[in-house]
């Protein structure tokens, strides 16, 4: 018999699990996902007006996986129409050997499509719009064509789409609370703002920078010691995007050159504007940050801001002066940002994502999907697959086990293996601190 399942979160994880449960069940109406908003849910780290989709990776675990998660980018019906296949340009860093390492793991895998490009050669490529970029701290540039950018959007909310159609439910609203059934234990399901309570024999937490909001009113009912709680597994990390208004001219030039989407070493991605929207984004990379709080039980937990539009001035200067003064300066000289946003996603100590059943014994029937940690909108077509193994008590394999289990103990580092974007993998910032100006960047 299929067992009931609730997820809660409609962002990558909670999308890709429900999209998979469709396809799986006999009766997709056993599978109920909520999230306060529609889809796709605005305030999820997996939703904006693009995201990265790229196989290059120095892990083998995660190249493979992207390399399975690709192939649905291009040809699949509910995903294919939203992928832009530009290309992904990697200027690396004096003292790095990140693009090295990329093509060592794409050789050992016989699949490499990906080209190193002479730092003199890129005011000559895609019709010179790299003209003027600063190349001071570089070394060399790297290139996989058969990458790009998808309309994560439009992409989230076309998969949720077709999971709805399968019969899977689809709720619009808060979730308040966990509830834990007092009779056998173990959490029954979710409870919402407006006093209905949605069950479930198995419960996801795809909850992403939200899951310590979520569990800490558990982890105190069951008194749970700080070290075996999910802020050692994923904390709330933010970072910044700005995003500059194109005119039709420059939106035709930048598209005419099939400019690719360019990671400034650690300090961030630029992504060329699409004719849907008519901007440009630019996100900064080289500063993490936290929102700690304090709960009513006295525990310090990482939890977003409402508000992920108010963005304090040193981190605005920071990303003006570290990326849009020194690459594609022709297009944003002289302008603003139309408007800025802050990305809040659940950082892992490892960059692994964190998907497993929740290891204590009165949350037996609790699992999570969550840890996407800035680079894991790409799994999105895949991840689904490999959660209904977990929910089945079924292995993923030895390595994938590995390194998506909860970890005994969690050894938090300052290196960003797996989105390559920041030398700053743990947020050591309070947002707080930004806006006085106690932190100077």
């Amino acid at each position: 018999m299929e067992p009931t399942v609730l997820i809660i979160g409609g962002g990558t994880f909670g999308t890709s699990i429900a999209y998979h449960l469709a396809q799986k069940y006999k009766d997709p109406s056993k599978v109920t996902l909520v999230d306060r908003e529609p889809s796709p849910p605005k305030q999820a780290a997996a939703i904006d007006i693009n995201r990265a989709i790229r196989t290059d990776y120095p892990n083998q675990l995660y190249c493979n996986l992207a390399y399975e998660a690709i192939h649905p980018w291009f040809w699949s019906i509910e995903l294919g129409h939203f992928f832009h296949k530009v290309g992904w340009l990697y200027l690396n860093e004096e003292g790095s050997d990140v693009s090295d390492r990329i093509n060592a793991t794409f050789k050992g895998r016989g699949s490499n499509c990906a080209e190193n490009v002479p730092l003199d050669d890129l005011p000559m490529k895609w019709g010179g719009v790299l003209k003027g970029t600063e190349m001071r701290g570089f070394n060399g540039a790297y290139f996989n064509p058969e990458a790009g950018w998808v309309n994560a959007a439009g992409a989230t909310a076309s998969f949720m789409a077709a999971a709805v159609k399968r019969g899977v439910n689809r709720v619009t609203a808060q979730a308040s609370e966990l509830v834990l059934d007092a009779r056998d234990g173990r959490i029954s399901g979710v409870r919402l703002a407006d006093g209905r309570l949605l069950t479930g024999d198995k419960v996801v937490l795809a909850t992403g920078a939200w899951t310590s909001s979520m569990l800490s009113p558990i982890e105190d009912a069951l008194h749970i010691p700080d070290q075996d709680r999910i802020e050692q597994q994923a904390r709330c990390t933010g970072t910044i995007s700005a995003y500059y208004k194109m005119s039709e001219g420059e939106i035709d030039r930048i598209n005419k050159a099939n400019t690719p989407v360019i990671v400034y070493g650690g300090n961030g991605e630029i992504f060329s504007p699409s004719k849907e929207n008519n901007l440009m984004k630019v996100s900064n990379s080289r500063t993490t940050f936290t929102n700690t709080v304090t709960t009513k039980s006295g525990h310090k937990i990482s939890a977003p801001r409402a508000d992920q539009y108010n963005i304090p001035d040193a981190l605005k200067r920071e990303t003006e002066d570290i990326i849009a003064s020194k690459i594609l300066q022709e297009f944003t000289r002289g302008k603003k940002p139309d408007y800025w946003r802050i990305c809040y996603d659940a950082q892992t100590p490892t960059e692994d994502l964190l998907m497993c059943k929740h290891p204590h014994p009165k949350l037996s029937h609790l699992y999570l999907a969550v840890g996407g940690s800035f680079h894991s909108y790409k799994f999105m077509p895949v991840a689904g697959k490999y959660m209904i193994n977990i929910l089945d008590g079924e292995s993923n394999g030895e390595d994938k086990d590995r390194a998506w289990a909860w970890k005994t103990d969690p050894n938090w580092t300052d290196v960003r293996e797996f989105g390559l974007l920041s030398g700053k993998a743990v947020a050591k910032v309070e947002l707080r601190e930004l806006e006085s100006g106690q932190v100077k960047l």
